[in-house]
């Protein structure tokens, strides 16, 4: 079985967490949870810039709850997600490999499991440390092998790749089926309405926005103008399934207490939450209480939303008396994006506040802000307080998280994440000195601050982008930027520095062609 081999928490001893945690040799003894691992959480916005916090400079737009964090723990400036887009970014966090190896690009709802059962992952690991394991919100990852049905056992999932327990949109908000995965089943299903998806062809009698936009509470993108839920089109047709159907301004109450329902059932033994936002992600549909919010609209709302839920969860840690041995990291899957598929206001109403901060470009982009996201760590009493410039990368979770809990990783697993505890918890000042990334038509390195764009792979991809109204940095010819003095990519230095491009090329190289990992873990 795969968890045959799961440790006992016990086994991990005080004396080898304590060597490897604390950075504030004066902050205050943690509670008696410090004699078993820490819990950990992480919370993954989905398409949040590295300028929509309050903590990295947004004005107007009130996040006190993660500012919290980051004025508690450690804001990261230069913090990045593995790619400019979500299902690369997602398979690079939960195997420490990057997108590529399997082929990870932004799927299709009916796309089968792309992390294999036979996969190891972030949640195995932390499995056999005695962990209890939970994924909860936005998946996108596939489900199933090949056609899925929704009446049935949907699986292999999450639970096949090391979570105890999953509450999943089973894509993402904007595609069909519009309804909850729990475990293995589609929540609330009546079996007298059998739920059916197709992306070919329209299904069922429902209708589509395409043929009905009058019924739409605004317009969307041909994309996204098949079936109408809730008043919104979405990607793919849907029959059936009408009592499963979800509300999307339920979204906030319902994953924020399936998280807390999580943490008090396991609050006796270490637990692991991957809590998933689909905020500020389209279609963009925020809870009464929060419409209204900001004067930036739907998107505006939608990040305060999300920041009322990572509010409520930290509450319910510090109720339980958990909070001071939870390790908290707070991100984003990619950079910002206005309007992705639907006219929901998000330009117009953007006024004065940049989501991407003084980075260029966006979602999907080669330049910075496609992938350098907020990025904050919070763990009261552990990490000191403090603003860290160290280059952290999200595939180092893995490898990160598993020198804190003392487990060993093989070679021939998570191959591409290094050990960058230190720098997660704020002691190492530096981090990477390499850093990988991808975007949706090409690959990006840099060394330190010296910044190298690979010329262009997908001429199509690129063509997209800049259809979003954002810089996608492609280019036939390499790239070179210098970021300790142009943050915002505005100068090529590639025709200057040929030795440092030829350098960095062949650095590029050696990662893509890299097939275990080299070097300490």
């Amino acid at each position: 079985m795969r968890h045959a081999f799961r440790l006992a928490a016990t086994l991990i001893t005080l004396a080898a967490i304590a060597a490897c945690a604390p950075v504030d040799q004066s902050a205050p003894r943690v509670t008696a949870q410090a004699d078993r691992p820490p819990n950990i959480i992480i919370f993954y916005a989905d398409d949040l810039g590295y300028g929509d916090l309050g903590s990295y400079g947004a004005e107007g737009l009130p996040t006190p709850n993660v500012d919290r964090l980051a004025r508690e723990g450690v804001r990261f400036t230069d913090g990045h997600a593995a790619a400019a887009t979500c299902t690369p970014s997602r398979y690079a966090l939960l195997t420490g490999e990057y997108g590529f190896r399997s082929k990870a690009e932004i799927l299709p709802g009916d796309a089968p499991l792309l992390i294999r059962p036979d996969k190891y992952t972030i949640a195995d690991m932390l499995s056999e440390r005695g962990y209890r394991t939970a994924v909860i919100g936005k998946w996108h990852l596939g489900l199933g092998d090949g056609a899925v049905d929704w009446n049935a056992e949907v699986k292999p999932g999450p639970l096949e790749i090391g979570f105890d327990y999953s509450f999943l949109l089973p894509a993402t908000g904007d595609r069909v089926p519009t309804a909850y995965l729990e475990n293995h089943r589609i929540v609330g299903l009546d079996p007298a309405d059998p739920l059916s998806v197709s992306y070919k062809e329209k299904i069922g009698d429902r209708p589509t926005g395409y043929e009905n936009p009058e019924l739409l509470r605004y317009k969307a993108d041909r994309q996204h103008s098949d079936t109408i839920i809730n008043g919104v089109s979405r990607i793919g047709h849907m029959k059936g399934g009408k009592s499963a159907e979800w509300v999307d301004e339920e979204f906030h109450q319902v994953f924020t207490e399936k998280a807390k329902s999580f943490i008090r059932e396991s609050k006796d033994q270490p637990f692991f939450i991957y809590f998933a936002f689909h905020d500020p992600h389209v279609p963009r549909l925020p809870a009464k209480r929060f419409q209204g919010a900001t004067t930036m609209g739907p998107r505006g709302d939608a990040i305060v939303q999300m920041d009322w839920m990572t509010g409520q969860i930290i509450a319910e840690l510090e109720r339980l008396g958990l909070d001071q041995n939870t390790l908290v990291i707070f991100s984003s899957d990619n950079g910002p994006v206005l309007n992705d598929g639907y006219e929901d206001g998000a330009v117009e109403l953007l006024g004065n506040h940049k989501p991407a901060g003084p980075l260029r470009g966006g979602k999907y982009s080669a330049f910075e802000a496609g992938a350098r996201v907020p990025t904050i760590a919070w763990w009261p009493g552990r990490i000191a307080p403090g603003t860290s410039n160290a280059v952290v990368s999200q595939v180092d979770l893995f490898a990160s998280l598993a020198s804190l809990t003392g487990a060993k990783l093989r070679p021939d697993v998570a191959i591409d994440s290094r050990n960058q505890l230190g720098a997660w918890l704020g002691s190492d000042p530096m981090g990477r000195d390499l850093l990988f990334k991808e975007w949706v038509a090409g690959l990006v390195l840099r060394e330190r601050d010296l910044k190298f764009i690979a010329p262009l792979r997908n001429p199509d991809q690129a063509a997209f982008v800049a259809g979003k109204g954002i810089e996608s940095g492609a280019s036939n010819t390499a790239q070179l930027y210098d970021l300790s003095r142009d943050i915002g990519e505005t100068r090529n230095l590639a025709r200057d520095r040929p030795e440092d491009v030829s350098r960095m090329r062949a650095l590029l190289n050696a990662i893509v062609s890299r097939t275990r990992f080299e070097g300490e873990r």
